[in-house]
């Protein structure tokens, strides 16, 4: 992460302002999802915890742990290129003033790169970190990516020039083939 962020510093210093401001998120919807997410989140570590206190760490074979580290590190280095190709990369859902769309990089395969790479580190979390039961609650990140994809996709339609067409172009939202 260090190397990331020196990275940036150096090429990219208003991705990390705009990564690192917690705006409040303008849209209703948008608010309720983060929400969710942020308790969902709390509650899938917590459910690390439990299951390694009830059940310790022998859980989960040392291939699989590490298959899924591999995973989580792949799935963040999928972030790291979304960021690398897409400057106006918020944490909240806004088009600003002389915002493009993207369209290299990963954007040339799907519209929604970074939350591919986010819902493979969370999917993949719990199993690095040694816990099998941890995993359902994780998977509930699932349809709250998709409500909050759904609902970010209505304000870029509104708000951002071109991306009906882009749309047209890319037909999948976040796994080629499938959505």
């Amino acid at each position: 992460m260090l190397v990331a962020v020196g990275y940036f510093l150096r090429t990219d210093p208003e991705l990390l302002e705009r990564r690192m401001k917690y705006n409040k998120e303008k849209e209703h919807e948008q608010r309720t999802i983060v929400l969710l997410g942020t308790v969902v989140l709390v509650a899938g570590f917590l459910a690390i915890a439990i299951d390694l206190r009830l059940h310790g760490l022998n859980q989960v074979s040392t291939a699989i742990v590490l298959l899924a580290d591999a995973g989580v590190i792949l799935g963040y280095c999928l972030i790291l290129w979304v960021f690398r190709e897409n400057s106006y990369a918020s944490r909240t859902i806004e088009v600003v003033d002389g915002q493009k769309v993207v369209t290299t990089g990963p954007y040339s395969i799907i519209r929604h790169p970074m939350y591919l790479g986010v819902l493979v580190m969370y999917l993949l979390a719990p199993i690095a970190l040694g816990s099998w039961w941890a995993v359902p609650v994780f998977l509930l990140h699932v349809p709250i990516l998709m409500w909050r994809i759904f609902n970010e996709e209505k304000v870029l339609l509104r708000d951002l020039p071109g991306y009906y067409e882009y749309c047209q172009e890319r037909h999948y939202r976040l796994l080629p083939l499938i959505w």
